[in-house]
């Protein structure tokens, strides 16, 4: 199997990477800008983990110039805001053979890709991982194992798939060919979005906010009206899933999304991709939406002040 990662970051560094490592696939490869290609060329893909523990090796790294069909899966990584400049980029690597599998927060990006390779080239997927790419240029990963769910939209166990997770499994990454990716994707949608409304309305963690009085029961309300919007969408999330939702929140763990954090320094955010795709559900469906619309608010308030260069300096 031909596997070709859009980026070599935290994300598609550290899973690319791994195959790399135990040398799963016939070839992996990294389509990348020209600085981070000549950083690897140089120096190779570096990861620090210590779970799984360290890996510095030569990688193939292609620029986008040098981009040509052939591969069997292309992986993206990017963020949703992203994924036009990702498409076009990934493009000349695509051809009637090839697979597209996202691994992008939320559900608004498989229409996208829909449109441009067809549904037919559109796998499901999600990631489980904590890692950053610091400023060596390293991946850093932190926190548990790192883990993978991906499969066919229409719930079939196809031979790509089988032969994806097949390369895994040489791993030390946790992978699963799943039945229902779209169920799996919605419950992280739930969670996911629950964490993001919550740590940037509040601009606070999650154990910050629980330690407020109805902090912990606001967080629980916010996660239950997910989880009802989730099953009028016809996913609901399983019940043993669910109680694990609630039993983080409760636990109060120091914990916020990376919106929240890209947020905090200034950077671009998934405003509509995560936050307004559920407030337009829970519309759509005639929900509660009081929370859902507060968080989308705040966040485009932040959006219209970055791009009027308002946020405070440093």
């Amino acid at each position: 199997m031909r596997i070709l990662f859009l980026g070599a970051g935290a994300i598609g560094g550290y899973f690319g990477g791994r195959l790399v490592q135990a040398a799963a696939a016939e070839e992996v490869g990294f389509l990348v800008r020209p600085g981070r290609k000549t950083q690897l060329d140089r120096d190779g893909l570096v990861i620090e983990s210590p779970r799984a523990g360290d890996f510095r090796m030569p990688v193939r790294t292609i620029a986008a110039a040098d981009a040509a069909p052939g591969w069997d899966i292309v992986v993206l990584t990017c963020k949703a805001y992203d994924l036009d400049d990702a498409i076009a980029a990934i493009r000349p690597a695509v051809d009637a053979g090839t697979a597209v599998l996202p691994l992008l927060n939320g559900m608004t990006h498989l229409a996208t890709l829909d449109a441009a390779f067809g549904p037919g080239q559109v796998l499901g997927g999600l990631a489980a991982i904590q890692a950053v790419l610091d400023g060596r240029g390293v991946v850093r990963h932190l926190g548990s194992p790192p883990s993978l769910k991906f499969g066919e939209r229409d719930g079939s166990l196809s031979g790509r798939v089988l032969a994806l997770k097949a390369a895994f499994d040489q791993t030390t990454i946790v992978a699963e060919a799943s039945t229902d990716i779209a169920g799996a994707m919605w419950a992280k949608l739930v969670f996911l979005h629950t964490v993001a409304a919550a740590t940037v309305l509040m601009r606070a963690n999650v154990r910050e906010i629980a330690a407020n009085p109805g902090g912990a029961a606001w967080l629980a309300r916010l996660l239950d009206r997910n989880a009802a919007i989730a099953a009028a969408e016809g996913h609901p999330v399983p019940a043993k899933a669910l109680e694990g939702f609630h039993g983080f929140f409760r636990g109060a763990p120091p914990s916020e999304a990376s919106m929240a954090r890209d947020l905090e320094s200034g950077g671009r955010i998934e405003a509509d991709h995560i936050l307004g795709y559920l407030l337009d559900a829970a519309r759509r469906h005639g929900l509660p939406d009081d929370m859902h619309e507060a968080a989308w608010l705040h966040a485009k308030a932040y959006e219209t002040r970055r791009a009027a260069g308002r946020l405070p300096a440093g």
